[in-house]
């Protein structure tokens, strides 16, 4: 079963510049458990995220993480803390607590289709704290959301196959 994707995204203005903000839809051939394990295993990141160069996780609970990100991109390196709340298999909330931001607001839901796949719904909106980095961030952001989702695709089509059938291999670390 392909991915259909349906986009809502937008910008709106904040202080005179544009913050990024984007809203999507994905149905993919995986169930709401195995998207759920995926997006949930954050020790699992650096390996398959592009520009996530580490992470490390201070403390998780099967309900929860607080975790340290390591991005880098064009000769830029930051450290993002946040909490990561998970309700298994429905969804996983991320809230920012420490870094170059001001917010973050990411949500990924997980609903099953009816066919054995399920509908991702993803939905971030964050704002850097300079004013240069969220310049930077808005010429950028349509390309690297697109590769970023890609990339959790692709990992999702490595761990349970392109037809979602096998079971999840990355619960255990959630």
């Amino acid at each position: 079963m392909p991915a259909t994707i349906l986009r809502r995204c937008g910008r709106r203005a904040r202080r005179n510049w544009r913050v990024p903000k984007h809203s999507e839809t994905r149905r993919l051939p995986y169930t709401p458990e195995q998207m759920f394990d995926l997006v949930a295993d954050v020790r699992r990141y650096a390996e398959f995220l592009p520009w996530v160069s580490a992470m490390r996780v201070r403390k998780e609970t099967p309900d929860e993480a607080l975790a340290d990100m390591i991005v880098g991109f064009k000769g830029l390196r930051e450290t993002f803390t946040s909490k990561v709340t998970k309700a298994r298999p429905d969804s996983v909330h991320v809230e920012y607590i420490e870094g170059p931001l001001k917010y973050l607001h990411n949500d990924w839901r997980f609903r099953p289709d009816g066919e054995g796949g399920c509908f991702v719904d993803f939905n971030v909106d964050f704002a850097f704290k300079n004013r240069m980095f969220e310049m930077l961030a808005g010429q950028v952001f349509g390309a690297a959301l697109r590769k970023m989702i890609g990339a959790f695709e692709e990992r999702a089509a490595e761990l349970y196959g392109s037809s979602g059938s096998s079971r999840s291999s990355a619960h255990s670390a959630a």
